[in-house]
């Protein structure tokens, strides 16, 4: 049984909504209790104005959070009218935001070495996951994938926070290893060593994760992604198959243990 949301509605101000990759935006914002509550791997639900037609607020991720400076920064893609018209929100402009929500990252206190794994939009909730495994003194190694090289994120900020190694694979061959980042992963856990790997990208990608950690014998959870309607537990849009039954992704997840998913 999850415990009680944690959620509260917070009013933030836009600090900077910026264009980081193709289609790719890093927003940053001001919202200092949510800054100094929130967890790597939680998300949050925001309200986009805008559309008087939509009703449901947009759960997103975050890449960083700065409690001393109150602002959180989210990576987010412009995928649809709610992300789109985020995109156009400018600094000063105000809304709400209810988080932080859910599960996050559950690193076993015996980890002695990490694999993080991202795909495309999937790759924020890693970053707070490293600067977490770098004040623990865990070494981790990163690998990124992304369909081209205008797409990807996250490199710089993984390689800053001390990725003892950082792979990179694009499907089309723009950048790095040409195909996909499962490979550069597979390869990796082959070699052993590691005890911790952490997934968060398109199911496909994640579930082959999944597998191959197994193989190596090494712990994987999974941050997935569910339309997270309400964000608290109330409307039950955003289940996740898992072999204890369903459980929904916004108060048991989003972050699973990857070996008990059982639809992706």
């Amino acid at each position: 049984m999850p415990q009680p949301s944690s959620a509260r509605l917070h009013e933030f101000r836009i600090v900077s909504n910026d264009k980081i990759a193709q289609d790719i935006f890093s927003l940053v914002i001001e919202a200092p209790q949510l800054a100094k509550t929130i967890k790597p791997g939680q998300f949050m639900n925001f309200e986009v104005p805008g559309n008087a037609m939509s009703l449901l607020r947009i759960p997103l991720s975050f890449a960083r959070a700065d409690a001393d400076a109150g602002t959180v920064e989210i990576w987010y893609a412009v995928v649809g009218d709610g992300t789109e018209r985020l995109s156009r929100m400018k600094p000063g402009d105000t809304s709400t935001v209810l988080g932080p929500g859910g599960k996050g990252w559950g690193v076993p206190a015996e980890c002695s070495r990490a694999l993080l794994v991202g795909g495309g939009i999937g790759v924020p909730p890693l970053v707070p996951l490293a600067a977490e495994l770098a004040r623990a003194g865990i070494p981790f190694d990163v690998c990124l994938g992304a369909k081209t090289a205008s797409e990807l994120v996250g490199e710089s900020e993984l390689d800053a926070l001390g990725a003892q190694t950082l792979s990179v694979a694009t499907d089309d061959g723009t950048e790095g290893h040409c195909g996909f980042v499962t490979d550069l992963a597979a390869e990796l856990l082959q070699q052993g060593g590691y005890d911790y790997v952490a997934t968060c990208g398109p199911g496909v990608m994640m579930q082959k994760v999944a597998e191959a950690a197994l193989a190596a014998g090494a712990y994987c959870e999974a941050s997935l992604e569910r339309m997270m309607s309400c964000g608290f537990g109330a409307c039950s849009t955003c289940n996740v198959e898992t072999t204890e039954g369903m459980k929904g992704a916004c108060m048991c997840g989003p972050v699973f243990d990857a070996s008990k998913v059982v639809v992706w």
